[in-house]
């Protein structure tokens, strides 16, 4: 894998992430290339990981045989239609991060029917404790498969999905799920707030519980269903608060507020789709 010569159209949060755990991993930084349109980012990136930085996409594709586009999503096919000449020359492995963008828009814009691996990262890939769902095109082979799965792996934990409309449904759990927790946190502050606990203390102790929860899900071998049966007590304090959620149909909730961001994330990629 060192030995791979990837180039970052774009070198924004993602394209950051990606090469930061990339470096961390032991890659190799000269072999890394991005393009980027603002000086400072380039200059950030050249500074903090060696890597080397353009202005120009068609420069950072010199010689790559991984490309990784990290634009935003509006402005996918200008850009794939800009680098499409010489994506047809090299044709190399093309990894899109950009979400909502379906691989046969990126193949209809790039020309040639490239291979390419769409991945649906979330934002804690900023912090390298990530949940990416990837999806291969009929063209990737299986070197190609395990190129990109160890690239996004730098930033977390990677699954493969079977079919590209289940990156709607990776979408709705992994990539919109951490402002579900985030807002479960939110208001479990303010409740610890209202029962008369200081702002920082309540900040302190839900981050911490929710740190916590976290880390013996990943490391039980139970279910989350298991787990919460097993610290809650009969008759005491946790089975007292969680009658009033289960009352609340937290379940239901949860499957109807999912469904909302599958369903959006359907209707972003149909409008995607139909750029020329």
């Amino acid at each position: 894998m060192t030995t791979t010569r990837i180039a970052f159209i774009g070198g924004g949060n993602m394209a950051t992430s990606l090469i930061a755990g990339l470096v961390a991993d032991g890659y190799t930084p000269a072999t890394l290339r991005v393009s980027d349109p603002s000086p400072d980012r380039r200059d950030l990136l050249a500074g903090r990981y060696g890597v080397q930085t353009f202005a120009s996409n068609l420069e950072a594709l010199t010689d790559a045989d991984t490309l990784v586009l990290c634009v935003k999503p509006q402005l996918a096919a200008q850009v794939c239609t800009e680098i499409a000449a010489a994506v047809a020359v090299t044709r190399p492995l093309v990894i899109s991060v950009m979400a909502g963008v379906p691989e046969q828009a990126i193949q209809r814009w790039l020309g040639g029917n490239p291979p390419v691996v769409r991945a649906m990262p979330n934002t804690p890939a900023m912090v390298q404790t990530g949940a990416i769902g990837l999806h291969a095109s009929p063209e990737v082979g299986e070197d190609e498969r395990n190129r990109a799965e160890t690239i996004l792996r730098a930033v977390g934990l990677t699954r493969w999905v079977e079919t590209e409309s289940q990156i709607d449904a990776v979408t709705a759990v992994s990539g919109s799920g951490p402002a579900y927790f985030f807002l479960l946190m939110e208001a479990l502050e303010e409740a610890g707030i209202a029962l008369g606990l200081d702002p920082e203390t309540a900040r302190l102790l839900t981050i911490q519980t929710a740190l916590g929860a976290a880390k013996m899900a990943v490391e039980s071998e139970d279910t989350p269903g298991r787990l919460r049966e097993r610290v809650t007590s009969p008759g005491g304090t946790t089975e007292r608060a969680l009658e009033h959620l289960l009352k609340a149909d937290l379940h239901a909730l949860m499957k109807r507020a999912s469904r909302a961001a599958h369903d959006r994330s359907v209707e972003i990629s149909h409008s995607l789709a139909e750029q020329s």
